[in-house]
Order: structure tokens, then C-alpha cells, then sequence
């Protein structure tokens, strides 16, 4: 059995009444004890202050899940569980397969899981394998999780950095006594998918010690993205009409005066067999080389690669505490976990010679015209095949995650006097072991593309007769489908493996207690200091790192920070039991930080609790906060990124931009009426900058708790907030660099950071890291509880989630100004909101999701040994600006807003224009055609039996109507953004024996 002390309970962190449905028999239990005198109840520590306090109604929202809470839904990841929060917004999880790399995060408010603080009882987490960016919440034992506690505000000057959009506290198990054994199995109705999760723990307790150990192993096993119809295709209904320009017969283009790979380009015209520049597609089995048609010859990766992420866990977790005087206590908890993921994309695309948009050194790679498998006579000067003979591209993580936290605690006695003290140290590291397999390695495939000859018996070898290049394999990528052979692919391919490694050393000392008596009580107080040293490094494949590679070029990094910080909080009680004011006090702050690598920071917080009478409490919030740049943001060696980019100059984009940028698009090389874009992809550099100072951020929150006293159970409680955030540590965006600039005449900032090639082709562009800018949202937080009394059906509870997002805003150019001139001309894809201000509240772009509203509704019945849930969780609806590629290309039926317009239309028939030179102002409309996507709601059920040998089992189903996600045109890489489920029902069965 699970056997925890009041005073131990009390000290681990628990949450306002009016939210924790699941703490409140237990809390209202132990109220009852303590009038009747059989004991008091503990001061304890509330997730987000470190003062000790009876009260557990805070200044602050808090939301909690209890392990209950937890199991019912039905998910073996604590990540999942928690983006399914109403306050979380888009992250990584397991439906993240490009781009994608094992880990979950978590998101609230949407303002980037870099600005979530992750805590494991109360201690900050070691970053994950972005090298400090993010936790991984995979890190994390499922098993060793007790409950969770969520944060919704700011608390930079209680934790320190990272806690500007929230705080999540996951409380690990303590002082557990006897054993327990869990296993849970599910999987998809489709019959994929399957997860499977099992954990064993077991503890003893004495008058002076506890100790606990546990163990925990789960499997999650994918699900590939052509086993679902909505998934199926690149574009949902479009077959491989949006597909991949890099097919797997080829397109390629000839250079019949030979190619220059130090210039890389011809000599002569580039020619294709229609006698005009261009590209032809040739499949090598005897018929003739005909031109490459886009979109009709275009490759349908889609059904290769995964939908849903495979990945293996397994952990050992455990803790220990032993009194060591009266008033000392030792504690440690320690946690290893090791993470085997996989992520699978369509076969590695070779992309060489003149093709656009590709590193420089695979420019100097061509096909021989004296290669043996060259039949054209000609040196071949475009190559785009691809590879599906080497079976796709493979990317596996091996991830060990180890922490340990060791700590004295105890009283300090000065007279009448007790203060609690504590010090201690934690120590965190995540260290990975990644390969990825099906690259190729450009030194060898110049070798294995240039000239070759048949041996006296037949064979093909490198080089020439006279110099042969001993051990090379010639290539054929212009034999079609089934060409290359695995000895070609054995010498021009290679296994890339990297390493990655980040190191957290805390080292923090605090002590707090009652100073001296006021009306409302006693002033309590909190003091501390920390030292916290972060280091970390990315060691990629050699070949990686050198740029040799048809894969992503990705420098070294490697960096270290250090920093000292001293916190002071005070709770001043100014008033209690008098008239209008059964409580009035207030909670304030302050934190220090100094960073080696930027100096200090200073910030704040004051907070207010009011209880004019018994059932409402008002409470409000304000506090500074910051977020120091991560080793990545810092030093990350610069590489290579793909991201999808519309050029606002090609052909489709250039009609509708002003008459200023449609100039700037000409003087920078740009055909009038724009250039044909030759596929989304384009070639963008990305790294750190050591430069970067920590962006700062204000948050704001307003609200109240009413529990009636005549409706025995309820609990309502409503909050605003609001966060600003100011020298955000961002990227600019691709396509806001070329748009800027055009903008501005060719004379802004940004121009600096991309050029063209002939014929108008975005050639380079650079994309590091930056202070520049801010966001700002506001919204509403409503959290409704209910316990019923117990009738004859049965005991019945609910508790009603809700999130609304008034306001989001940015300040894309770091002018102060949010929302109100951001958004007079995007780039082409983006919601321009000029009727809203700019607010992009409801606004869906790719893998950023903006709901207005999300909302749970988690409801529970139990009558002796049965019981049952029924949780819904609502996503409501967005929109997303329609490309006018759809309708050019004649799939107009996609954009089921086709006639809209921002602002008022002078020609129904007119696209519309934007006059520059009148600084921008719009003197016509513009017209944007748009994609609704619906909301969604799922329903998730599950029913449970406690047997007479002291076990649970659990039948339950996520999805039960088998809602498919909306269709999102922009999503990249498929048809519906990940943060929705895998289309499908799932089906799991939990069983959990205790001893």
C-alpha cells in the first residue's frame, strides 16, 4: 500500500482546492482531524512560491493531475498527457516524423516551449538534446510520476529562467510502502500502433527512513502515413501532384559543352532533348528522355514515411530519506532513462550539379559524359534522383537521461523561533547516440559519377584504364527504378552517426520561516541563493560536419555558461477575520541573476489574495520575467535548414505585392511578372550567436475563486492573463527576409541576408538567431469543479478545463508596436488580419496552431468497485490563408473561402495592389483566398474494476467516434497538423496490482 505521512505529503507541493478535485477528500479529511485536535495540518511548499504555508489557495492559477487523473487517459508518455492541457500549445511529440527527433516538449500558451520551465519536484530539469532549448519530457519515467502540477503564469523570480508562459512541477513518488505491479497494452483499430507499458515498484518506511526503487519499460511501435487515406498524399485529394520535384526515375538536364564543377555551371547552354532549356526525366529501360513535367511527374513520398514516431523507453527510479538528527534530514532521489526512438522519411534525394538550391560542394558534382552509364554523350550538368533503392532514410536516437538530487534538510531553532532550511545539489545529464542512415557522401559519388570504363571481363570500374580509382563502384542514376545496385550504394553511401551531450550542475541553499506577527498573521519569508553551471555540445558525423553530404551540413557546437542567483519572497498578511476582509494579503518577490556570459538581471513579482468573505477569494498577479539564450541559441555551428518558402517574387506572389517590392524583385534580378519557383524547398543557413542577450517578458494575472457554500463541491474558479514579451530570441523567417526587403525598397536590414541567382533563384540565405521583436497574449482561464453528493447511483465528479485566447500579437521588426503594422504585407501564406488589428488569434499557420478556444471536459462515476470516465477534449476552429498555387493549379476546390477579401473591394474581379510609395497604404483590396479548418472534438472513455485481490483493471478507448483531424493545407510534410491524434480508435487495457 501507499502510505505517506502528513508532513511529507504536505512538503512535496499540492494545489488550490478549488482545482484539485482528486486532493480534496484527503485535504478535507485532514482539515477535520485538526478540528477535533488529533493533528494539525503541515506548512507546505506551493508550485510557484517558496514560502511554506496552511494555505493552499494561491495568488496564481494552478491546475493539477493526479496520478488517477493520469491513468485514465490512457497514454504511456507524461508529455502527451500534458499537451492534451488546454493552457499547451504546439510541440514536438511522436507525430512529429520530419523534423521530428523522439523527444516530447511541452508548449503553454503557445509561446514556444522554450519559455515552459520544466520542474521535477521543484528542481529545474536538464535540457534536452537541443542543448538546452526545451525539456524533453520523454527524459522523464512514466512510472515514477505521482501527479502533476501546471503553473499557468510567470514565475521568473521564484525559478529563475525560462518561466514566462508557465510552470510544469512533476512530482515523482515518495515514501512508498509495500509493492505494485502495472501493465498496460493497446493499440489502433486499424491494428498499428501498438504501445505496450509495464512498471514495477516497491518501498518500505520505518520511524526514521524511507526507500523506494521502480522500474519501467515502454514500447510504442509506428504507424506509416500511407496506412491512413488522409495522410496518404503530400496534399489531401491532389495525389502526387504536390509531391517531390526529385523523383526516384530521375530529372536531369545536359551540358553538351561540358560542365564546369569549379563555376558550377556549363560551359554552354543547358540544354533538355526538347531542344530548349529545361529538364527531361529518363527511366533508363529503353524508353526515349522526355521533359520533366512538374506536378504530374512528381514523386509521392507521403506513404513512407511514418505518421506515428516508434520509440522504447526503459527506466530505474527511486529515492531514500533518513533522519539524521531530530532536526536533520537527508534526501536524494535519483532517475535513468533511456530513450531508443526512430524517424523514417522517403529515400534521400540526390540533388548535384546545377540543380537550384543545393550546397556548394555538391555543385562540383556531375555525371561524366565518359561515364559507362552515362548514354547522352554529354556531361549530365542537372541531377535529381532519388534513392529508393537504399530504403529511406533512417534517423535513430539512443538517449540516457540520468539526474540525481541529494539535499539536508531540517529546523533551525533561534529561540520561540523555528526556521527550515535546505541545502543541496543536483546533478542532470542527457547524452545521445545518433545515426542516420540512406546519405550519400559527395567525395564518392564524384568519384563514382565521373568517367568509369568495363574491365577484359565486363566489369565497371572508376577512373579510366590507365588511372582507375581502386575500391570505387561506378554509379548509375540515370538506369531508372531498381538501377543501383547495393554495391554502388555501399560505396557512395554512408551511416552518419552523431553525439550529443548536455550537462546541469545546481548547487542552492535556502532557508524560510515566520519573522514577526501582523494583523493577518505572521510575515513569512524565503531566502536562497543557487549556482547553476550548463554546458553541452553537438558532435556531428565528420561528413556532416565538413559539408559533404547530400544531407543537411550541420557545424560543431559546443559552449558553457555559469551564473549566481539570490532570491527573497515575503508573504505579508495585512488583514483576517474582520468585515469585508476574512484575508487580505499580499506575496512579493524579487530574484537576482548573474550570467557569464551577459551580465545580470533584476526581476520582480507583487501579488495580491482578497477574501472579502468566505466563499470567493480574488486574487491577482504581476511579475517581470526572462529567458537567458540556450547553449544552442548561443553557439550552435551554422548548417543547413530546408524550410518550405514561397519566394514573394515568383510567379504566383509577385502580381499582388506593392509597386515598390515588384521593383525591388526586378532590380534584384527577378524577371518582370516573377520567375517559376522550382520547388518550396529553398537552402537556408542557420546557427547560434553569442551575441544574444535574454529576452524579457512582463505577465499579468487577474481573477477569482468562488466555492458557494450552499452548493456543497463546486469550485469555480476564472482568471485573466496576459504576457508580453520583448527582444524575443528568434529567427526571422525566411520568408520574412526577402519580404522585408522588398518592402523597403531593397534598402532594409535584411537584404543583406539572401541573394539570387540568375534567373531569379534565391541562391543564400542566412538565418541565425536574433533579439528582435516581441509577442503579446491575452486571454481567459476558466477551471469549474464539482464533486456531487453521493446518491444511490453511485459518487459523481466533474472538472471543466477551458482556455480562451483573446489576443495574440507580434512585433515582427522590433518597433514596439504589436499588432499594428506587422501585417500590412506578409509574405505570400501568411494571415494578413488587417480588419483584426493584426491579431492572430484563430489564424493557422504551419505547425502554430491558434485556437480560441480549447477546452476538457473530464467527468467520473464510481459505485463500489466500478467506476467509469468520460473526458472530451475541444479544439475549436481556424483558418489558414489558401496559396493561390491551389486554384492556379486546379485544385481551387481546397480553398473553401475563395472570394474573401482584406478590406473593401473596388473590383470583385481584382486581385488588388499595395501602393509603396504611399508608405504602404493599401488604395485597393487584396484578394485572399482562405481554408477553414473545422473544429474538433474528441471523446475518450474508459471503465474500471477494483477486484477483491487488490487490483485494478482498466478497458478504455481514446477516440471513441473516430474523429479524423482537420485537413490543414500548410502543414508541412502532411495533410493535418500533428498536435491533432492519429486518425483512428484506440483501444487500451490497464491492470495494476498492488501488494
Amino acid at each position: 500500500m501507499d502510505h505517506r505521512n502528513t508532513r511529507t505529503a504536505v512538503r512535496v507541493g499540492t494545489l488550490p482546492a478549488c482545482i484539485a478535485i482528486a486532493l480534496a477528500p484527503a485535504l478535507a479529511g485532514a482539515q477535520e482531524k485538526a478540528e477535533k485536535g488529533a493533528t494539525t495540518l503541515d506548512r507546505l511548499e506551493v508550485t510557484g512560491s517558496r514560502i511554506k504555508r496552511a494555505d493552499i489557495e494561491t495568488s496564481q492559477p494552478i491546475f493539477s493531475l493526479s496520478r488517477e487523473d493520469i491513468s485514465a487517459q490512457g497514454l504511456t508518455s507524461i508529455g502527451d498527457v500534458i499537451q492534451n492541457l488546454t493552457a499547451g500549445g504546439s510541440s514536438l511529440n511522436s507525430t512529429f516524423n520530419n523534423g521530428g527527433n523522439g523527444e516530447t516538449q511541452v508548449d503553454l500558451r503557445n509561446l514556444g516551449s522554450q519559455r515552459t520551465l520544466v520542474l521535477v519536484n521543484g528542481k529545474r530539469w536538464v535540457g534536452g538534446t537541443g542543448l538546452g532549448g526545451a525539456v524533453d519530457l520523454n527524459t522523464i519515467p512514466t512510472a515514477a510520476v505521482e501527479r502533476i502540477e501546471i503553473l499557468k503564469d510567470g514565475a521568473s523570480t521564484i525559478y529563475g529562467s525560462d518561466a514566462i508562459a508557465g510552470v510544469v512541477n512533476v512530482i515523482l513518488r515518495q515514501n512508498f510502502e509495500g509493492a505494485e505491479a502495472n501493465a498496460y497494452l493497446g493499440q489502433f483499430d486499424k491494428g498499428d500502433g501498438a504501445k505496450q507499458s509495464y512498471d514495477f515498484t516497491i518501498g518500505t518506511a520505518g520511524e526514521r527512513y524511507s526507500a523506494m526503487v521502480g522500474f519501467g519499460y515502454v514500447k510504442e511501435d509506428p504507424v506509416l502515413a500511407g496506412d491512413r487515406y488522409i495522410s496518404k498524399e503530400p496534399t489531401y485529394t491532389t495525389g502526387n501532384f504536390y509531391g517531390s520535384g526529385t523523383s526516384p526515375n530521375g530529372r536531369f538536364a545536359l551540358c553538351p559543352g561540358g560542365y564546369d564543377p569549379a563555376a558550377g555551371s556549363c560551359k554552354g547552354p543547358q540544354t533538355s532533348f526538347t531542344g530548349r532549356p529545361g529538364t527531361f526525366t529518363y527511366d533508363g529501360r529503353g524508353s526515349a528522355p522526355r521533359p520533366y513535367v512538374p506536378g504530374v511527374d512528381a514523386y509521392n513520398f507521403a506513404p513512407e514515411n511514418y505518421l506515428l514516431t516508434p520509440q522504447e523507453r526503459r527506466s530505474v527510479f527511486g529515492n531514500a530519506s533518513v533522519d539524521v538528527t531530530d532536526d536533520v534530514r537527508f534526501k536524494t532521489t535519483f532517475t535513468y532513462n533511456q530513450r531508443e526512438s526512430e524517424q523514417l522519411l522517403a529515400a534521400s534525394p540526390v540533388t548535384l550539379g546545377t540543380t537550384p538550391n543545393i550546397p556548394d560542394l555538391a555543385e562540383h558534382v556531375y555525371i561524366s559524359k565518359d561515364s559507362v552509364y552515362n548514354p547522352f554523350g554529354a556531361d549530365v550538368s542537372r541531377i535529381n534522383r532519388r534513392v529508393n533503392e537504399t530504403g529511406g532514410r533512417v534517423f535513430k536516437q539512443d538517449v540516457r537521461t540520468f539526474a540525481i538530487d541529494a539535499a539536508f534538510d531540517g529546523v533551525l531553532r533561534a529561540g520561540e523561533k523555528t526556521f527550515d532550511w535546505q541545502v543541496g545539489t543536483f546533478y542532470g545529464e542527457n547524452k545521445a547516440n545518433n545515426t542516420t542512415e540512406g546519405l550519400f557522401n559527395l567525395i564518392a559519388l564524384g568519384q563514382a559519377l565521373g568517367p568509369s570504363f568495363r574491365d577484359a571481363s565486363g566489369v565497371a570500374q572508376c577512373g579510366t584504364a590507365a588511372q582507375p580509382i581502386h575500391g570505387c563502384v561506378p554509379l548509375d542514376l540515370l538506369g531508372g527504378v531498381g538501377g543501383i545496385t547495393p554495391e554502388m550504394i555501399a560505396f557512395s553511401g554512408f551511416t552518419a552517426h552523431d553525439e550529443f551531450k548536455y550537462t546541469q550542475k545546481n548547487y542552492y541553499a535556502n532557508i524560510g520561516g515566520d519573522l514577526f506577527e501582523l494583523q493577518g498573521g505572521a510575515l513569512g519569508f524565503s531566502f536562497g541563493v543557487e549556482h547553476r553551471e550548463e554546458s553541452g555540445y553537438d558532435s556531428p558525423d565528420a561528413l556532416i560536419n565538413s559539408g559533404n553530404t547530400t544531407g543537411n551540413a550541420r557545424r560543431a557546437t559546443s559552449g558553457s555558461y555559469d551564473l549566481d542567483e539570490a532570491y527573497l519572497e515575503l508573504a505579508v498578511p495585512v488583514l483576517a477575520d474582520v468585515p469585508f476582509a476574512k484575508l487580505l494579503d499580499f506575496s512579493v518577490a524579487t530574484r537576482y541573476s548573474n550570467y557569464s556570459n551577459f551580465g545580470d538581471t533584476l526581476n520582480s513579482k507583487f501579488g495580491f489574495r482578497w477574501k472579502p468573505v468566505d466563499d470567493l477569494l480574488v486574487r491577482g498577479n504581476w511579475s517581470q520575467g526572462f529567458r537567458a539564450p540556450s547553449i544552442n541559441e548561443l553557439f550552435a555551428g551554422q548548417g543547413d535548414s530546408f524550410p518550405s518558402l514561397t519566394d514573394p517574387c515568383n510567379t504566383t506572389s509577385f502580381p499582388v505585392q506593392s509597386s515598390v517590392a515588384r521593383r525591388t524583385c526586378v532590380a534584384q534580378g527577378v524577371p518582370q511578372g516573377g520567375y517559376v519557383q522550382d520547388g518550396d524547398q529553398i537552402r537556408t543557413t542557420v546557427g547560434g550567436n553569442t551575441k544574444l542577450k535574454p529576452e524579457t517578458s512582463q505577465s499579468t494575472t487577474f481573477g477569482f475563486v468562488y466555492s458557494p457554500g450552499y452548493a456543497e463541491g463546486l469550485d469555480i474558479a476564472l482568471d485573466w492573463w496576459q504576457i508580453k514579451i520583448e527582444d524575443a530570441i528568434t529567427t526571422i523567417g525566411a520568408e520574412d527576409i526577402i519580404q522585408q526587403c522588398i518592402n523597403s525598397g531593397g534598402v532594409g536590414p535584411t537584404c543583406g541576408l539572401y541573394s539570387r541567382q540568375r534567373g531569379g533563384t534565391v541562391g543564400r540565405l542566412v538565418d541565425t538567431t536574433t533579439n528582435i521583436g516581441g509577442t503579446r497574449a491575452e486571454g481567459y482561464d476558466l477551471t469549474l469543479g464539482y464533486r456531487l453528493p453521493e446518491t444511490s447511483f453511485g459518487k459523481f465528479s466533474l472538472t471543466w478545463d477551458t482556455t480562451y485566447l483573446a489576443e495574440r500579437v507580434d512585433d515582427l521588426d522590433g518597433d514596439g508596436r504589436y499588432g499594428e503594422d506587422e501585417q500590412l504585407q506578409p509574405a505570400i501564406g501568411q494571415p494578413l488580419n488587417h480588419d483584426e488589428g493584426g491579431n492572430l488569434v484563430g489564424e493557422y499557420t504551419d505547425r502554430d496552431n491558434q485556437w480560441r478556444i480549447r477546452s476538457n471536459l473530464g467527468t467520473r462515476w464510481q459505485k463500489g468497485d466500478f467506476g467509469a470516465t468520460w473526458n472530451v477534449r475541444y479544439y475549436s476552429a481556424q483558418d489558414e490563408v489558401c496559396n493561390p498555387r491551389y486554384e492556379a493549379d486546379g485544385f481551387g476546390y481546397l480553398c473553401t473561402e475563395s472570394s474573401r477579401y482584406v478590406g473593401i473591394p473596388t473590383d470583385a474581379n481584382s486581385n488588388g495592389v499595395w501602393d509603396g510609395a504611399a508608405g504602404g497604404d493599401r488604395i485597393d483590396s487584396r484578394k485572399e483566398s482562405r481554408h477553414h479548418i473545422g473544429a474538433t472534438t474528441y471523446h475518450d472513455a474508459s471503465i474500471f474494476w477494483n477486484s477483491p485481490w487488490n487490483s485494478t483493471v482498466t478497458l478504455g478507448m481514446n477516440n471513441l467516434f473516430d474523429k479524423n483531424p482537420p485537413i490543414a493545407l500548410e502543414a508541412f510534410a502532411n495533410s493535418f497538423d500533428p498536435q491533432y491524434e492519429v486518425p483512428g480508435r484506440f483501444f487500451y487495457m490497464r491492470y495494476a496490482q498492488r501488494f
